[in-house]
């Protein structure tokens, strides 16, 4: 309410965090009866200093909730895929059983067929207990400090690689490990054990980076292609094609009273497709620099004490196939990370959703 000076017949200004307009009072700074009525159905903002108090809480709040549901998409969309990622991995590291079976005709089902025959089910998912060990951190880790860095893409994957790598070497050691028919795969502490062991570092612990300095240079084009063109393309939906990709007004309005997002939610068909399209471009920016870490990753398990550099590897790749070396397995990957790009982006909005986040 403005301050009344009587002598000077005038009102001051009104408080700064006040936006309640000086015509609705009168001269005795009373509120005028005539737009009583008016008044009712007007927003005022918040106090500045008050609202300002809970910023760093609600900031602390925001970023262990999408820690959270950042981990629980990435474990739900890996589960979804960890057949096709075995196979791949066998592909892109060229494994002695498996091998036949790449560049070749439905070669992804002939070596799924072939895994499932000599190891069942249990084959298809073999690593995956230390895939999930390894992409809650990393997916965490990455949806939540692209939240708070936003358009920092490339920066999130750094952080989520450097926390999970040494867990990513082990999966990767486990996926390519091919027991004889009826044996039990390699526990997790036995893979670790012998990599840990191996002669090519002199400090046992280095043994489990094979690969990182590569792994940095490789996520900068996955994460940053990724995000930036999830981000182009649900603001796409959300704007030009909103009228047939986002939710009716109607079908959100019912939840208005509870909600405090802003963003329009997007229809299902639409928030796959953004995810599936972001992780094909991430993944054929990025393939080359994968597929020579891979190689680096198993390197071990065929020479413990030898150390092999990428520039080695990638001139074997070369020598053997060229290009198009370069690119082995890629199919598989298109058919592994679009799915599980849709799913991850997927669970992550519907759960961001669920805890009214923005």
């Amino acid at each position: 309410m403005p301050i009344v000076d009587r002598h000077a017949g005038a009102a001051s200004e009104p408080y700064p965090h006040s936006s309640t307009p000086s015509s609705l009072y009168t001269r005795e700074g009373n509120i005028d009866p005539v737009h009583d009525k008016e008044i009712e159905g007007m927003a005022f903002p918040a106090d500045k200093t008050i609202e300002a108090a809970h910023i760093p809480e609600e900031n602390t709040s925001y970023a262990v909730k999408t820690l959270i549901i950042g981990g629980i998409a990435g474990c739900t969309a890996k589960t979804v895929v960890a057949p096709l990622d075995r196979v791949k991995i066998l592909f892109q590291t060229h494994n002695a059983h498996f091998a036949k079976y790449a560049g070749t005709h439905f070669g992804l089902l002939k070596a799924g067929a072939a895994i499932y025959r000599k190891y069942g089910v249990r084959g298809l998912f073999q690593g995956h207990s230390m895939q999930l060990a390894r992409i809650f951190p990393y997916s965490a880790i990455k949806f939540m400090t692209y939240e708070q860095l936003k358009m920092a893409s490339s920066l999130c994957g750094i952080i989520s690689v450097s926390v999970s790598y040494p867990l990513d070497m082990i999966r990767v050691r486990m996926a390519y490990i091919t027991p004889e028919s009826g044996a039990r795969a390699e526990r997790v502490r036995v893979v670790a054990r012998m990599i840990y062991q191996e002669q090519a570092h002199r400090f046992g612990l280095f043994n489990f980076f094979r690969g990182f300095p590569l792994s940095l240079v490789g996520i900068i084009p996955y994460a940053g292609v990724s995000f930036l063109t999830h981000e182009y393309l649900t603001s796409l939906a959300r704007g030009r094609f909103a009228a047939v990709a986002a939710m009716p007004a109607d079908a959100q309005q019912a939840q208005v009273h509870r909600r405090r997002r802003k963003k329009p939610e997007l229809r299902a068909w639409a928030e796959l497709t953004a995810g599936g399209l972001s992780g094909l471009f991430a993944q054929t920016a990025s393939y080359p620099f994968e597929l020579v870490r891979r190689r680096m990753q198993i390197a071990g398990a065929h020479s413990p004490s030898a150390r092999v550099s990428a520039v080695q590897i990638a001139r074997s790749v070369w020598e053997q196939a060229g290009v198009r070396g370069f690119f082995v397995g890629l199919t598989i990957g298109y058919v592994k990370i679009v799915p599980m790009f849709a799913v991850s982006f997927y669970t992550y909005e519907k759960l961001k959703a669920l805890f009214d986040l923005d």
